[in-house]
């Protein structure tokens, strides 16, 4: 299983619905109307997508030595 990881290309805000769409298989847009729709439920998804900002990793560029 690979890591997820943020790309850097496809984000619109942070790239975590893109990482997550790419490790489910499902298309980045999928995961975005997912993602809003449950907002307007009750929960802490806001707050969970905030965590995996910060939690996850950017995808490394074939350039960057580190």
């Amino acid at each position: 299983m690979a890591a997820i990881a943020r790309p850097r290309d496809g984000r619109m805000i942070g790239g975590v619905c893109t990482a997550l769409a790419r490790r489910f298989g499902t298309s980045a847009t999928t995961m975005r109307v997912i993602f809003v729709v449950s907002c307007l439920l009750p929960g802490p998804q806001f707050l969970l997508y905030l965590a995996l900002w910060i939690l996850l990793p950017s995808e490394k560029t074939a350039g960057t030595a580190w």
